[in-house]
């Protein structure tokens, strides 16, 4: 909204003066769409806390956060695309535009979670953890490349995330 503001600034100023620096626009257009683009990288416990207090179970989250982590590194914008079949993975969960949701560029897809794919990168990650439940409920933890990987058997521990954290334990 900000930028918008700015953009129509700056193109009425270059309208009026036809010696305006296109440096000045391109670096107002960068720092427009930096703002826009900007990750939101979560901390383990901050993440597992808020998982937690969204509805997954206490005695799964050692599985999603080792999922995460191997997935996206905690970073609501991570996106994957180079998968072999031409898909993206999207969002915390690396969710699957084959699969699960509506990729923008009409590409085929079953679109399971019912949901444009962008809204699994949003730092509201309400849509990017439902969608990731059904997964879960439909094929479970093996649907994820990195919990196949590096999950299975041992994972570390998120309970030193919650020793402090007495009103989110039931």
């Amino acid at each position: 909204r900000k930028c918008r503001l700015y953009e129509s600034y700056f193109i009425k100023m270059k309208l009026q003066n036809k010696a305006f620096p296109a440096l000045i626009a391109s670096v107002f257009m960068l720092s427009c769409l930096s703002s826009v683009i900007q990750a939101r990288i979560y901390n383990k416990c901050a993440l597992a806390r808020r998982l937690y207090r969204m509805g997954m179970p206490f005695h799964e989250l050692d599985d999603w956060m080792c999922l995460i982590e191997g997935e996206s590194s905690f970073n609501t914008k991570a996106i994957n695309p180079s998968n072999v079949d031409g898909s993206v993975d999207w969002g915390l969960f690396q969710i699957n535009d084959r699969y699960w949701c509506k990729p923008a560029d009409g590409r085929p897809s079953t679109d399971s979670c019912r949901m444009p794919c962008r809204l699994l990168l949003s730092d509201d990650i309400r849509f990017s953890v439902a969608c990731a439940k059904y997964i879960r409920r439909i094929q479970g933890f093996s649907a994820w490349v990195a919990w196949n990987n590096r999950c299975q058997g041992y994972k570390p521990s998120v309970k030193h995330c919650f020793v402090h954290s007495g009103p989110y334990l039931k």
